[in-house]
């Protein structure tokens, strides 16, 4: 049986990155959301010339989980823009990582978080730092599995709503002593 395959995304991924980013963030939180607050982030989020913009610059990176041509989820990774008084011009951020709902629980979370991990520490250990909703327990147990610690929390706004982020952090000391 064909396994999905996990690639690094590219400038004419644009649109499939627009569209499965906003999908999988209304089917995850849309139902937090008054419609028109969900309708402003994603138009802003998800455009497609901003997804270009983030594909062109070569201080992020994505990358896209398939199954046989059709896309299961992505990461994003790049600079760190968390407002946090800890955070570092050298830092990194694990930015997205969202898969649609018929894909979660196939280890694809984990590849596509690996695949983000191992890019962002190729110059050398850094701190990656992530946002992660307060009320998403699971996913903020896969982080903490994967060594990365509450260091603080900030609003995320989406439209007029704002949300209580959880921030997490990963030295990169521990990059240097364990493996990613």
């Amino acid at each position: 049986m064909q396994e999905p395959t996990l690639r690094r995304a590219g400038p004419t991924d644009a649109e499939i990155l627009a569209t499965l980013g906003a999908a999988t963030f209304t089917d995850t939180f849309g139902h937090l959301y008054p419609a028109s607050d969900l309708a402003r982030f994603l138009s802003e989020t998800y455009a497609v010339a901003r997804i270009r913009a983030d594909l062109a610059d070569a201080r992020k990176a994505f990358w896209l989980a398939e199954f046989e041509g059709e896309p299961l989820g992505y990461a994003l990774a790049g600079p760190c823009d968390i407002p946090h008084d800890g955070v570092a011009p050298q830092d990194g951020e694990l930015k997205r990582l969202y898969l649609v709902r018929n894909s979660r629980n196939l280890g694809l979370g984990a590849r596509l978080f690996d695949a983000a991990l191992e890019w962002l520490q190729t110059s050398g250990p850094r701190t990656v730092w992530i946002g992660v909703w307060s009320e998403n327990a699971g996913a903020q147990r896969f982080y903490a599995r994967r060594g990365f610690e509450k260091a603080g929390e900030y609003g995320f706004r989406v439209g007029g709503t704002v949300d209580r982020e959880f921030v997490l952090r990963r030295t990169a000391e521990s990059f240097s002593n364990l493996a990613v």
